[in-house]
């Protein structure tokens, strides 16, 4: 009888690391996709406004060359399809965390300058919350703070 047990424990044992293993292998295929995912925005202008002569809006071209940058009509005739993907290797796990709470992802500085730059090319100006975003200070209102602080670099509030 205690063979039995100790053999299924050992069994149990061996199918959990196996499973791990598995586990850490699709992490990783899905953390390289992640890094080349393109971030896309779709501007209501066409190509040649939004690329005059080949240069980049200012915020993308701040960037440098630290992004990949694309550019094609969107479908529809409904524009231009401005992309852009980080070419440093995006940061992932607990390392990815911390990174994105301590604003050093650098998927967020490509969103921030896609955001600025569709602003700029359709309004002229970059558009930023209302300041202050509430009026009292209230546990709710500092939550509501930390969004509006956090939103141009994550894309949503």
């Amino acid at each position: 009888m205690k063979r039995a047990v100790l053999g299924g424990l050992t069994l149990g044992g061996i199918g959990l690391g196996v499973m791990r293993w598995l586990s850490s292998r699709r992490t990783k295929v899905r953390t390289r996709q992640a890094a080349s995912r393109w971030l896309m925005v779709t501007i209501n202008r066409r190509p040649e406004e939004v690329v005059p002569d080949g240069r980049l809006p200012e915020p993308l071209a701040r960037l440098g060359d630290a992004i990949e940058v694309q550019v094609r009509e969107a479908p529809g005739d409904r524009g231009t399809e401005l992309g852009a993907r980080p070419i440093t290797p995006v940061p992932a796990g607990v390392t990815g965390v911390l990174a994105r709470l301590g604003d050093e992802d650098p998927r967020q500085a490509v969103r921030r300058a896609l955001r600025e730059s569709k602003c700029l090319i359709e309004t002229g100006e970059v558009l930023r919350p209302d300041e202050p975003p509430t009026t009292r200070p209230t546990p709710a209102g500092r939550i509501l703070d930390l969004a509006a602080q956090r939103a141009g670099g994550e894309g949503r509030l």
